[in-house]
This record gives C-alpha cells, structure tokens and sequence, in this order.
C-alpha cells in the first residue's frame, strides 16, 4: 500500500502522507514516495499549487526509529534527495500541519511557502534529547524566520510549542479548528490556483532563489552531523533510555 497519496482537484495537489499508524512517521518508503510527488508536482501541467498534509491524527511524529541511519537503496530518493526536491520546487507549497509535528515533523515546515496549523497541534525538534543535531535545513530556515534566539531555543531544547506559539514566532502563518484545517490550506491554494503560474513562479522564485545554495548547504551539514552523531553514548542513552521507558540521564555527557 502506497504510503503517500496524491490527488489533483483545481489545480491543486494534495499530498499526504498516510501512515496514520505510525503517526505518519519518516520511513524510507515515505521519503522515496514523498520525493516522487514533488517531482510529479513540479513537471505536472495540472498542478499550479501544492499542500502537503498528513492522514490520521498526527502531521509526522519525525523519524522511523526502525529504519533510521539505513542506507538508502539503489534507485530510492533518500532524505536529502526528499528536501531538495522540497527546496527545489518552483510552485506554491502550503502545508496543513493537521496534529503532531515531532522533528521533521516540525523542521519540514520551515520549506513550506505558508503553513497553517491545527489549533490543538504541537510540535517539537527533539534532537538534543536524542544526542542527535537538527534537520530539514531548519538550522538556516528558523532563524530567517522566527529571529536567532527562537530559531535557538526550538532547536536547542527539546520543548514543545503550540501551534499558536508558532505563529507567534513565525514558523506558521494560522492556526483553525482541527477539523477545519485541510479546507482552509484548500481554500488559500485555490486563491493561488486562480492566479497565473507564471506570475507564482516568478515570485516564488525571487523570494526563495538568493536563499537556496544556502538551504542545501544546510542539509547537507546537518545530515553529515547527524551520521556523525547517530550511534555516540548521548545518542545511544537517549534510545536505551526510551526501550526502557525511563528518563534519559546525560549528567555524565
């Protein structure tokens, strides 16, 4: 079963990822399947727009634990190939953050052209709790949007933020009922479906071009830590610590 759908209505494409069980959780075949709907998105003469959403009750909860540090297969999109093909695409991106953003589950929204969150979500980077480093080029894109010292303290300390605290700090534009959120990301796609595209392009491409080289020099740094990281005694604390449902001790790290 496919782990991301993809349908086209208006000009929009909503794409979402649908591992409800998981919490919609980051695995290889999610990666893979989510880097070929922005391919598709971006060469698609239908789509104009698109949302990115996720189907159940959570947006992402981050990482598959299961399959995290694998070596992506011959002829698969792994995690860099997904947030180029992010960063690279040239129409409108909205997320509808619908429930529970846990690591990329939070950093991915600072791609996203407007991100409308779920009035009762919550979201958080969790990297140092996991003795791992943040990523998702979110170590370049927070700080342009929420100001150095937020940027900081989302991705320094492992706390959650509401989705009101977000748009507080930038990183979303609205929160809406939890009910309501797809239709509103919906309804602000299609006033840019009514729109040319290449007029949405042109913009889009002003805005985000001078930031680019930038934002994939981040992806690659920070996935080059995270290898680094993966495996080290904070590292290996936090995931022992978590089989064992217990607190993490890390007074000796």
């Amino acid at each position: 079963m496919a782990v991301v759908t993809v349908d086209i209505t208006d000009s929009i494409s909503v794409i979402t990822m649908n591992r409800p069980e998981a919490l919609n959780a980051f695995n290889a075949d999610m990666m893979h399947e989510l880097c070929e709907a922005f391919f598709a998105a971006t060469s698609s003469e239908r789509v104009k727009v698109a949302v990115l959403t996720g189907a159940g009750r959570a947006f992402s909860a981050g990482a598959d634990l299961k399959s995290m540090g694998a070596a992506t297969a011959p002829g698969r999109h792994g995690l860099e190939a997904l947030l180029f093909s992010i960063i690279d695409f040239p129409k409108p991106l909205i997320i509808a953050a619908n429930g529970l953003g846990v690591g990329i589950g939070a950093t991915i929204c600072g791609l996203s052209d407007v991100t409308i969150m779920a009035e009762s979500a919550r979201f958080k980077a969790p990297f140092s709790a996991l003795g791992l480093t943040a990523e998702a080029a979110s170590t370049y894109t927070f700080s342009r949007l929420m100001g150095y010292q937020r940027a900081s303290w989302f991705l320094l300390s492992s706390e959650w933020f509401s989705a009101s605290s977000c748009v507080e700090m930038g990183l979303a534009m609205k929160t809406c009922s939890d009910e309501a959120v797809l239709d509103s990301a919906f309804e602000h796609a299609r006033i840019l479906a009514r729109l040319p595209l290449i007029s949405l392009q042109q913009t889009k491409e002003l805005l985000i071009g001078p930031h680019r080289e930038a934002m994939k020099a981040a992806v690659r740094a920070e996935n080059l830590a995270l290898a680094e990281l993966r495996g080290n005694p904070a590292n290996a604390e936090a995931i022992k610590a978590f089989v064992e449902k217990r607190e993490a001790d890390f007074s000796s790290l």
